[in-house]
């Protein structure tokens, strides 16, 4: 009899020792804000939020890669305007060149003014970004990555930019420089439609450029709306139900008090009142 309400207390003191860890567990929830505490409390939730963190890892990532192609979309955009506009004033000069009436000493003029424009494009063509690269690559465009399954270069090589029919912008530049030094009107003529040309051609690259930026706008906020939504799982897997929990630790810290009440009360009584 005694060895039978032995092994009662027993069970009744590691049923209670269950009830506490369980309150615990459910105190640990609430105040975290966690509802799992180690992979064993739920093992296929666990491994859904370790995925999910992986996937906004890379989102994070792709996110920094959006806003730092933005900035070089940008930054781009105005390198060109101002490529734009010195090749519109190199065509104003040779226009002005062209005249019969200008005597070689403003052609010498205007010739060195080419000169410096073409020197100033070619500053321009070697631009850094805010990470210290070239704006715009000298061999490959840089393909960057902005999700899982989409990369591109959002801004085109320098060749690309800067090259027109073999030529870079800076060495037409300095032909038509060398013929309006010489008076040579015919190399002037033709330097004429080369500036036509090149203006055009850096008109379309910037086009080129602006595609790429709302490309990034509309990847970037696919990214964000995605992000939201895979939060807002992470949330509904990984944390607590504050109404749920508080509910539940009332209802076990009411379990665990009447148990330990009871077994109290039952301590109380003799060992003659046991046995009988």
């Amino acid at each position: 009899m005694i060895n039978a309400v032995g092994n009662k207390m027993t069970r009744e003191i590691a049923r209670q020792g269950k009830l506490a860890e369980a309150l615990e567990r459910t105190q640990i929830q609430i105040s975290t804000g966690k509802r799992l505490q180690r992979m064993s409390d739920d093992p296929v939730a666990a491994r859904r939020i370790q995925t999910i963190g992986t996937t906004q890892a890379s989102m994070a990532s792709w996110a920094a890669n959006i806003k730092s192609a933005e900035a070089q979309t940008a930054q781009a955009d105005g390198v060109l305007q101002s490529v734009s506009g010195l090749l519109t004033r190199a065509r104003e000069l040779t226009l002005s060149a062209s005249t019969d009436t200008l005597a070689p000493a403003d052609r010498a003029t205007i010739a060195a003014e080419l000169n410096a424009i073409a020197d100033e494009i070619d500053g321009l063509a070697a631009t850094r970004d805010s990470n210290g690269e070239p704006l715009f690559a000298s061999g490959n465009a840089r393909v960057i990555r902005f999700d899982s399954d989409v990369s591109f270069a959002a801004v085109p090589p320098a060749a690309d930019v800067f090259v027109i029919g073999g030529n870079s912008l800076s060495t037409g530049l300095r032909d038509i420089a060398t013929a309006v030094g010489a008076g040579n009107k015919p190399a002037m003529t033709a330097g004429l439609d080369t500036l036509t040309a090149a203006i055009d051609h850096v008109a379309n690259q910037n086009a080129v450029i602006g595609l790429s930026a709302g490309r990034l706008e509309r990847i970037g906020e696919g990214l964000a709306a995605r992000g939201i939504e895979i939060a807002d799982e992470r949330k509904s897997v990984e944390d607590t139900d504050l109404e749920s929990a508080i509910a539940l630790l009332n209802a076990q810290d009411l379990t665990l008090s009447a148990a330990q009440a009871a077994f109290a009360k039952i301590n109380r009584q003799t060992m003659f009142d046991l046995l009988n």
